[in-house]
């Protein structure tokens, strides 16, 4: 995976993280879990708000559909 990858990162996220509202979490503190996931393989220098916010978004969509 790499940073374009919002959409399959959020799904990593969100199933490493199940229980943390995605909406909590600031930018810095997303982009560090991001660089932990199993499988992402990018510059971390490549990270910017834009790309962020949009894994924030995908990861917040897995998050809501799969609340009880």
């Amino acid at each position: 995976m790499t940073w374009l990858d919002a959409e399959d990162i959020g799904i990593a996220l969100w199933e490493k993280f199940p229980t943390i509202d995605p909406l909590t979490v600031r930018f810095t503190d997303l982009r560090e879990k991001v660089l932990q996931l199993d499988g992402f393989d990018d510059d971390p220098k490549l990270s910017n708000e834009p790309k962020l916010e949009a894994i924030q978004m995908a990861w917040h969509e897995e998050w809501t559909e799969n609340q009880g």
